[in-house]
């Protein structure tokens, strides 16, 4: 099957029905909108359909992943006027910012989330020609200085994605990239598997992952327990349906993070309201972190405590006779005592959250020039990658969640740039150097000194790899 045939042929795509049910201020985009998936030529100029099948599957490059980062890779390639561009997602739906957390309050100023969609001239096209209700407008009528929900970015997010299926130099195709292969020449082959089982490939002298990151679970001594995801604990509805409202239950809720904090947020919403029967045990490293403006920067940008999750854990958590401790307990923990802790005290719980991080999700098995890549290593200031001799992969980058910016803040302090507005201006920066690419193809360029997040591949007994992160986690600390 041809990838023309397939992704001509491939069944529209719908973004999910998700309400916006604790605030009032949503405008009616999250309810179904079809997203018509079509077919593109090979080059900006339109050719003949009698030109042969092989030579329509080149492409400038090839993006993988259709959350915030791959949108934003999108559009930077095209203001580099690096299309024809393939762009391959599984639904083209937002990613998991509009999947699993809506219902999430933001932690960062409307502004920020404004800067990343009118942060390119094609976003600005296409926020020009959305009809109303639009979402991006709409981002422009709150307080700028104010944080709103997740359900409005990703909103917006919905917005320029159906923007970019209308634009010439973008072929959106429904599928999940298998393998990838470079080629002595520096060409990208990749493998998609699409929805009907079938298997179409395409080339591309760039290759760029934004395969984003799933919570992650870790191992605990009690089996019993009821794991409820992180995804549901951020949900409040979910989280009220999940739970017994007439029945004694015990949460477990492992972590400090921002993540861990809504957790523990929507819960004690939970037992004040309408599950009286509610207790919580929290366990925690460490004491809670805020972000703090400093003088023109903000010392734990990426890590700390903002917004209204901020001001809960202060008014709530720091004061040894807050009132959420008639139903919470808080259980300090070091990486020693933790198993200990863990055998003592969740035997007494029902169910638990777990709020560790996230880890990477699987990517593309990748072959350079014939050798199978076994480990892949980030390069966190240029987005590329090496291979595990420290060898860079010419043509293949990174962007999101999964692959975020290196950043030093004036102190020396090291953290991973997550958030909508610090993938624009990372890609911003980065994007036209990933555009000369070509110059330093066949050459071998070591990666010198600076540190990598690796990323090592193992098969599971159906002989599907994934991704094991090893160098980091990221906090659901920034989405914007």
């Amino acid at each position: 099957m041809s990838l023309r045939t397939s992704v001509r042929h491939a069944r529209p795509i719908y973004a999910p029905r998700v309400g916006c049910t604790h605030f009032t201020a949503c405008p009616p985009w999250h309810t179904s909108l079809p997203i018509r998936v079509v077919s593109r030529p090979y080059t900006t100029a339109r050719r003949s359909e009698s030109q042969p099948e092989s030579d329509k599957m080149k492409y400038r490059a090839v993006v993988v992943g259709a959350g915030p980062a791959g949108i934003a890779a999108v559009g930077n390639l095209l203001e580099q006027r690096q299309n024809p561009i393939l762009w391959v997602d599984d639904r083209f739906d937002g990613g998991r910012l509009n999947r699993c957390y809506r219902q999430v309050p933001s932690n960062t100023k409307v502004k920020l989330f404004v800067a990343f969609f009118e942060g390119l001239d094609v976003f600005r096209t296409i926020a020009r020609a959305t009809p109303a209700p639009n979402p991006i407008r709409y981002l422009q009528t709150l307080d700028q200085e104010k944080t709103c929900h997740i359900a409005e970015a990703a909103d917006a997010c919905l917005a320029l994605t159906r923007g970019l299926e209308r634009h010439d130099g973008v072929t959106m195709s429904k599928g999940s990239v298998s393998d990838a292969s470079q080629s002595e020449n520096g060409t990208w082959t990749v493998t998609i598997a699409t929805p009907e089982s079938a298997y179409t490939t395409a080339s591309a002298e760039l290759l760029v992952l934004c395969t984003g990151s799933s919570p992650t679970k870790q191992p605990l001594p009690v089996p019993s327990l009821q794991e409820i995801s992180l995804d549901d604990g951020l949900n409040p509805p979910i989280l009220s349906q999940i739970l017994p409202a007439d029945t004694p239950t015990t949460v477990a809720v492992i972590g400090a993070s921002h993540s861990a904090i809504l957790v523990l947020m929507n819960l004690s919403r939970l037992a004040e309201t309408t599950h009286a029967h509610l207790r919580i045990l929290w366990f925690t490293r460490h004491a809670l972190r805020y972000a703090e403006e400093r003088d023109g920067w903000i010392f734990r940008d990426n890590t700390g405590l903002k917004g209204t999750v901020a001001t809960w854990a202060r008014e709530n958590l720091e004061a040894a006779d807050s009132p959420v401790y008639q139903y919470l307990q808080k259980i300090e923990t070091t990486l020693e005592s933790e198993p200990t802790l863990y055998q003592g005290y969740l035997t007494e719980c029902t169910h638990v959250i777990q709020a560790v991080g996230y880890t990477r999700n699987p990517v593309p098995r990748l072959t350079v020039r014939g050798d199978p890549v076994s480990t892949l290593k980030h390069l966190g200031s240029t987005g590329g990658f090496a291979d595990e001799q420290g060898t860079t992969i010419n043509g293949l980058y990174g962007a999101g969640i999964a692959w975020p910016e290196k950043v030093v803040d004036p102190e020396g302090n090291v953290e991973y740039a997550v958030g909508l507005a610090k993938f624009m201006r990372y890609l911003k920066r980065v994007v036209p150097e990933w555009a000369g690419v070509r110059e330093n193809v066949g050459k071998t360029i070591r990666t010198g000194s600076e540190p990598a997040a690796s990323l090592h591949f193992v098969r599971d007994p159906k002989g599907v790899e994934s991704g094991i992160s090893t160098g980091m986690g990221h906090p659901m600390a920034a989405k914007s």
